[in-house]
């Protein structure tokens, strides 16, 4: 009997990954949440000796001899970001991540990303998709499993800092899983993005009776019972890091932060509680970079392994949001407990959504079948 040698894979732009559910949130939110129970048995691999890194960037020097060289300006990356994920997914992929905030003066996104999905065994490819919308929902899913477990039940305003794309996903997310949510309160850079961000909410979600433009981080926090900052900026000083401060927090908020955060020495008593996406993660990242780290990585959960490292938090102190899911960790104990998650981002998440989209395109005939070899001529 002769093997088939022939391969065959699915090419999904981003209207295709659109007709094959890549924004649907409630989804999104239950797939992750799936996922988050595979990290915390360990059914999963990352890049790096610990299998937790991030991914492996490109960097640029200062002052380079090649005038056609990119420069090292704000939030420039390219980025490959492998991963494999077991469980009902048994599938890997890599994200392949290009970034420059100078994009948007010709009109095109910050990050521009594709995602291909291979078979874990042959690796050969199964799909090469549009990742942009696949990475901005997975990654707004993510809050919202927060949210689901540590956000009180009868939660109604959100505080938003950034109302671009990673804004609108956490919103959706947050909506997703807290039905009672009437109330936005919401900062922005500039008119166009909060003019856009208002029309968007106002388009899709009907039950938000009130959207709320401010103009300081204090007006975000205060009085909101889940808040979450998704504005990009300047990485290197964590002082000019959006912060936030206790005496802004609300008893019982929860705070999701996948961007740019720091926060002063009231929010980082033992009362507040600290959660983590993967453990693992940030203890990469940590080795990976020079310290401090935040310095180099922006998100909170990074300032947390630099408290560790000073002695200023216990290891016990720092949760797992994976334990919470499973049961083996308490999710929200008391209406009055504040909990900062950070979100960090990780390759598994592009697996595990990208895996369900792919089979909804597959299920439903959506996408270019492109053809790799028939048989290939070397082997």
């Amino acid at each position: 009997m002769t093997d088939n040698t022939r391969i065959d894979f699915l090419y999904l732009s981003e209207q295709d990954m659109i007709r094959a559910g890549v924004t649907d949130m409630a989804s999104c939110v239950d797939t992750m949440e799936e996922m988050f129970g595979l990290l915390y048995q360990g059914d999963y691999r990352m890049a790096g000796a610990n299998n937790d890194s991030h991914g492996a960037m490109v960097t640029f020097p200062e002052n380079s001899p090649f005038p056609t060289m990119p420069k090292p300006t704000a939030d420039r990356r390219l980025m490959a970001m492998p991963a494999y994920l077991g469980g009902s997914f048994c599938t890997a992929g890599v994200k392949w991540y290009g970034s420059n905030i100078a994009n948007r003066q010709k009109g095109l996104p910050r990050s521009i990303l594709m995602f291909t999905l291979n078979d874990a065994d042959t690796g050969a490819p199964l799909a090469h998709m549009s990742a942009n919308l696949l990475s901005a929902y997975r990654t707004g899913a993510v809050p919202g499993v927060g949210a689901r477990h540590l956000a009180r039940k009868d939660s109604r305003v959100i505080g938003l800092l950034g109302p671009g794309v990673m804004g609108k996903t956490a919103v959706a997310a947050f909506l997703a899983v807290c039905p009672q949510i009437d109330t936005i309160k919401v900062k922005g850079r500039g008119q166009r993005s909060l003019d856009n961000f208002i029309s968007w909410v106002t388009a899709t979600w009907p039950q938000i009776a009130t959207v709320q433009v401010v103009d300081t981080l204090e007006e975000v926090v205060r009085g909101s019972d889940i808040v979450t900052y998704c504005s990009s900026g300047e990485v290197g000083d964590p002082a000019t890091y959006p912060i936030v401060k206790r005496e802004w927090v609300k008893p019982g908020a929860f705070l999701a932060m996948p961007a740019l955060c720091n926060i002063d020495e009231g929010m980082e008593r033992a009362d507040v509680r600290k959660v983590l996406d993967n453990t693992g993660l940030y203890h990469a990242w940590f080795e990976e970079v020079p310290k401090p780290a935040h310095h180099t990585i922006p998100v909170i959960g990074v300032r947390f392994m630099d408290m560790l490292a000073a002695g200023q938090l216990a290891p016990e102190q720092l949760e797992d949001i994976g334990k919470i899911i499973a049961g083996d960790a308490p999710g929200r104990l008391n209406d009055d407990e504040i909990i900062i998650m950070s979100v960090g981002g990780m390759p598994v998440e592009d697996v595990a959504w990208g895996t369900v989209v792919y089979r909804n395109a597959l299920a439903n005939n959506i996408g270019v079948k492109l053809n790799l070899w028939d048989s290939p001529a070397l082997s």
